[in-house]
């Protein structure tokens, strides 16, 4: 069976939460796994209303220190906690990281059940799983900001059960073992290979994630054939000298760099609070790049 990958946008305002908009939180769902990039203010809550279970995080990736992207991490910590949680938990993100973690630990009244692991980051690829590997590279912010790529790896082609049946291969191990690009040997001595009755492997599919940024070269390399590219769009076209002053990007900017790395799908995130209506924002965005949403909170977007 494919394992589910889904994208889940917990909050999509910038600075300050709005009624409609929480601040930044994204969730990526693989299978069981729930991947945090960014933690803000209420994402546990948030989490909640999109049916996602706290329990099930296993990373937290936070790309720079400003307190709309991290002030939720205290009160996650704090709940793994009341749930007993032993399994460990891994947080990367900026220089400055562990002291943040480590002021809560020790002046707010809690006891941690489970061991916290915190990885200080430089660009590259700074986690690898069996399925996916998670890249970073530093961004164009007023602080130290990193941009993530979760990159999944080569997923194994369609498994075709009639085939297998119509050569007579008995279902379990050995169906596995085919699906896993094996060759196996039946009881008659007759000698399957996989691409009888599986299709070639499929590639696996790319989420970048922007996190505050101006534009800069090195999140269009790292987004390069994204499927699909979450990119910060602070401000509009009107406030472009704004996003230029304070380091963040217009609709438009967030535009260009989609089309330009070839990314097949943008989504515009961390909308300033003056934006009640973003459509202006997408109507331009979509002058340079059709493809593309306003995020909205606890949309969420299934990856085939």
């Amino acid at each position: 069976m494919k394992e589910s990958l889904s994208v889940t946008i917990l909050g999509t305002s910038g600075g300050i939460p709005t009624v409609e908009r929480n601040l930044p939180a994204i969730a990526i769902k693989k299978g069981r796994e729930i991947i945090l990039f960014d933690c803000a203010e209420g994402t546990q809550r948030q989490m909640g209303k999109a049916k996602l279970s706290v329990s099930r995080i296993s990373k937290i990736f936070i790309t720079h220190l400003h307190g709309d992207h991290v002030m939720g991490l205290p009160g996650i910590l704090q709940t793994l906690s009341l749930l007993n949680r032993n399994k460990p938990l891994y947080i990367f993100g900026p220089n400055g990281l562990g002291a943040f973690i480590g002021a809560v630990k020790t002046t707010v009244e809690f006891t941690l059940t489970f061991d916290v692991y915190i990885k200080e980051i430089t660009e590259g690829v700074i986690c690898e799983t069996n399925d996916y590997s998670i890249e970073c590279v530093k961004t164009k912010h007023t602080i130290s900001s990193f941009a993530y790529a979760f990159i999944e790896k080569d997923r194994p082609g369609k498994f075709h059960p009639k085939k297998a049946i119509a050569l007579n291969i008995p279902r379990g191990p050995l169906w596995k073992k085919l699906q896993q690009g094996e060759t196996i040997m039946l009881d008659d001595g007759i000698k399957i290979e996989p691409r009888e009755v599986v299709d070639p492997p499929r590639l696996g599919r790319k989420i970048v994630y922007s996190g505050d940024t101006a534009p800069c070269d090195s999140v269009k390399r790292i987004s390069k054939n994204a499927t699909l590219l979450i990119h910060e769009s602070t401000y509009g076209d009107d406030l472009k000298e704004k996003a230029i002053e304070t380091n963040h990007s217009s609709a438009t900017q967030a535009a260009e760099i989609a089309k330009e790395a070839g990314a097949q799908k943008l989504i515009l995130t961390h909308i300033s609070q003056r934006y009640s209506n973003p459509n202006e924002l997408l109507e331009q965005a979509q002058k340079t790049f059709q493809n593309t949403l306003i995020a909205e909170d606890l949309m969420e977007i299934i990856l085939n």
